[in-house]
């Protein structure tokens, strides 16, 4: 009988051998996974990541624990998934502000090209023009007049080197105007800012400001997509209210650190892509103005090499700093 059984024994030995990925991403995950989120609550990227992560912990029959770790426009989260071990137990959101940190900060702790390996491109997300209803302005013909009216009274809120800070100096570059910028920790913040009235004018995802407008909280001038958005189809783009060109959208995705097997990246990217292709997950992303994505980790490092490039050229041209 001992003799009988030990040909299966090595069969199934030699199996493993050959077959190490498979084991291992059946084995996977045994254990709670650590999902940083680079930016405060109430943001673009926290929403997103708060969106999925009760479907993706039950698609991975673990809990997925949302960590906030905000600061330095995303660059502090994002060092400390960098030097995380690489075993998946770690996985980050990425967003268009990752993509933007090698130009915008002098020096950064981590190469986002080289120290993460992309999983999948969760969804984008064109961004709203929006400001406190007390400024008169109803278009972003009138914020452009009023602002040329009046040079460096009008501010904006923007947290230091994120999106609403690189699509304002955009903004700024493109129209010729001066409107300054009044920082925040973050796109919760910022909104809390302008909400309040602090600050005049925001730029930010659609996601996180349709809610207060609304509310009448704040009012929509435009959004800064190619196309009008499903989620405000009267809304013009900022293109077609007098500023053509203009066309920014922020994005959310998910990134590992760099040495990650690859048979971990393939199961994270499967759960993921399952998450947000669900119907009423899709539909719902849809009524926020978010159009859900769920790439292979192939086309995301291609897009990600591709986003890193171009926010080059932009933040040469508009001369945004993050310090």
């Amino acid at each position: 009988m001992r003799m009988a059984r030990l040909p299966l024994l090595m069969l199934a030995a030699w199996a493993l051998q050959a077959h190490p990925g498979g084991a291992l991403a059946q084995a996977y995950p045994a254990k709670a996974i650590r999902f940083i989120v680079p930016f405060g609550p109430g943001g673009g990227a926290d929403a997103m990541a708060r969106l999925i992560g009760t479907p993706f912990s039950e698609r991975l029959g673990q809990p997925v624990v949302i960590e906030n770790r905000g600061g330095a426009g995303g660059t502090i989260g994002a060092a400390l998934g960098a030097k995380a071990p690489p075993d998946g137990y770690t996985i980050v959101m990425a967003s268009t502000n990752l993509a933007a940190a090698p130009s915008l900060h002098g020096k950064l702790p981590f190469d986002p090209l080289k120290d993460f390996t992309a999983v999948t491109l969760l969804a984008r997300t064109p961004s709203m023009i929006a400001v406190h209803p007390s400024l008169p302005v109803r278009s972003v013909k009138e914020l452009i007049a009023l602002a040329r009216a009046r040079p460096g009274q009008i501010n904006y809120a923007g947290g230091v080197g994120s999106t609403n800070h690189l699509d304002a100096e955009l903004f700024k570059s493109m129209a010729k105007v001066d409107i300054v910028q009044v920082p925040y920790n973050g796109t919760g913040a910022s909104l809390i800012g302008v909400v309040s009235g602090e600050a005049s004018v925001i730029i930010a995802p659609t996601l996180v400001v349709l809610p207060h407008v609304k509310s009448g909280r704040l009012r929509a001038l435009a959004v800064t997509g190619a196309q009008r958005s499903r989620a405000t189809p009267d809304l013009p783009t900022v293109a077609e209210s007098g500023l053509p060109g203009f066309e920014t959208a922020q994005w959310y995705g998910i990134v590992v650190p760099a040495g990650v097997p690859d048979a971990i990246v393939s199961r994270l990217n499967g759960e993921a892509v399952k998450v947000v292709r669900d119907p009423e997950l899709a539909a719902r992303l849809a009524r926020e103005g978010t159009i859900p994505a769920g790439t292979s980790p192939q086309e995301f490092a291609a897009y990600f090499k591709n986003e890193v490039a171009k926010w080059s050229k932009v933040i040469k041209i508009s001369g945004a700093r993050a310090e």
